[in-house]
């Protein structure tokens, strides 16, 4: 009867590493279903200009915008998935190379193709019903390109961090390159602020642009701050609990345009970053830092 206790805790620690896989199955089934609400979204786009150019009901154009909405804050929450499944890991010393990879396959799907599908039918689907020209088939050619390459960028980025991951890194304190949550979470946060798909073709072809260049964020060598080593296990002053609790108010109450500030602001800290460095010298580029 003495093994037993030791067979006990074997079975407490198989379940304690599944429990970080399980933040990542999460993040995968959110990616899945944003993918579904997009293509949804596009179904209701495609009914609202069938008789004409874009003479769709309101009701129609409604429960476009809502899909499309409900796909942004699908990505959002797979982003809150993302953020705890290697925190979990870390913090309970489970981390393996299976959940690892796990982790930037699930992220190809809800940060990668998810907000592709989600940018392209929200920025170009529309403009179709109501211009219906041969150049607005050049510019949803385009754009198809541009939102492919957005997959691609993500993909290599993901690729070359689980090379680098091995590595150990000089300064946890950045990434090196934009992460793809934060891509994913800029693509969500501009849909969720507007909702409604755009309808013009120049604004159409200036989102297009955006999410390439988007793309190039995140195989660029720009620093982004990782938050690694922020540890929610010190204790804070009461300023950062106001601060937190201030940002947690503002995105519950007015996640819109709070949401939207977050995603641009993260954005081009790492321009910013880039310019600074250009003015003030700074040590060597730190060695890139495994994210998802």
């Amino acid at each position: 009867m003495e093994p037993q206790p030791a067979i006990e805790r074997r079975g407490i620690r198989r379940g304690i590493y599944v429990i970080p896989s399980l933040f990542t199955v999460g993040a995968l089934a959110c990616g899945y279903y944003a993918i579904l609400s997009t293509l949804r979204a596009g179904q209701f786009i495609a009914a609202a200009g069938a008789n004409g150019p874009f003479l769709g009901t309101p009701d129609t154009l409604a429960m476009a915008a809502s899909t499309l909405d409900n796909a942004a804050k699908a990505i959002g929450v797979a982003i809150i998935f993302d953020g705890f499944d290697g925190r979990i890991a870390r913090m309970t010393n489970t981390a393996s190379a299976f959940g690892r990879e796990l982790d930037s396959l699930a992220d190809v799907i809800a940060f990668g193709v998810a907000p592709a599908v989600l940018a392209y039918v929200w920025g170009v689907r529309a403009v179709a019903n109501i211009v219906g020209s041969s150049g607005t088939q050049h510019l949803r050619d385009g754009a198809w390109v541009l939102t492919f390459a957005y997959v691609i960028c993500g993909a290599a980025r993901l690729a070359r961090f689980n090379i680098d991951t091995v590595k150990p890194s000089s300064d946890r304190r950045f990434f090196v390159g934009m992460p793809i949550p934060a891509g994913a979470g800029f693509v969500a946060a501009v849909v969720h602020f507007y909702k409604q798909p755009l309808t013009s073709w120049q604004v159409a072809l200036a989102w297009a642009v955006m999410v390439g260049f988007l793309g190039f964020l995140m195989v660029s060598r720009m620093r982004y701050y990782s938050f690694k080593t922020l540890d929610l296990r010190r204790r804070r002053s009461y300023l950062t609990i106001i601060l937190i609790g201030l940002i947690i108010g503002g995105i519950w109450f007015f996640s819109e345009p709070v949401l939207l500030t977050i995603a641009v602001t993260y954005a081009i800290s790492g321009i910013v970053l880039r310019f600074v460095s250009k003015i003030r010298p700074h040590p060597p580029t730190p060695e890139e830092v495994h994210a998802a």
